[in-house]
């Protein structure tokens, strides 16, 4: 498929309310979905004709609303690719998708971000005296609830739906079938302290 009029063909049109949910603000119900949720995935464009997904989570209201136009999202410790950073740098244009656990519903937010080293700003999201190592400030122009489709059919809340851990490798594991010379035990017995010790 290579052209609008093949997707077209294949797909109706939304419908007017999917259309007309959009908003260019964070109203009451984005500032309580935003409190309520402990977890985000965000999306970032390299203008290079990569793209990133990456997840970003904390204690419920990680992230702030300024005002009705402005985010502001703390960078915790993490593994330094910098992948998501570098994008903004090159192409300041993000995607968020909020969840709360329980929620089926979504949070969308699409905006455009910038890297912050406000003093108040980190200060504002110092977690165990601990600051964050940079700010996003995302500037919103787009906000809207997701239906709850997408939850329900993979039943991501549901307790029967939980896989026990033992049916995939460790993190450790898997590196060390990834990576020549990578040994599982270390890389795991590394991970334990990093996910006591450096959340923060």
């Amino acid at each position: 498929m290579t052209s609008v009029e093949e997707l077209y063909s294949v797909y109706k049109p939304p419908a007017e309310r999917a259309v007309q949910k959009e908003i260019p603000r964070l109203d009451k119900h984005c500032r309580d979905f935003i409190a309520l949720s402990p977890f985000l995935v965000m999306s970032t464009d390299g203008g290079d004709g990569t793209a990133d997904a990456s997840p970003r989570g904390d204690a419920p209201g990680f992230v702030t609303v300024l005002d009705d136009n402005t985010l502001a999202l703390p960078d915790r410790p993490g593994n330094n690719r910098l992948d998501s950073l570098l994008n903004i740098l090159r192409n300041p244009a993000v995607g968020l998708i909020f969840l709360v656990p329980g929620i089926n519903e979504t949070l969308r937010i699409n905006g455009k971000a910038t890297i912050s080293l406000d003093p108040d700003l980190m200060e504002a999201h110092a977690v165990q005296g601990k600051l964050p190592r940079s700010v996003l400030k995302i500037a919103v122009t787009s906000a809207y609830m997701h239906c709850a489709k997408a939850l329900i059919r993979s039943k991501l809340w549901d307790p029967d739906s939980k896989v026990e851990r033992s049916v995939f490798p460790t993190l450790g594991q898997v590196l060390a079938d990834q990576i020549a010379g990578m040994d599982a035990e270390q890389s795991d017995a590394y991970l334990e302290v990093a996910y006591k010790e450096n959340l923060y």
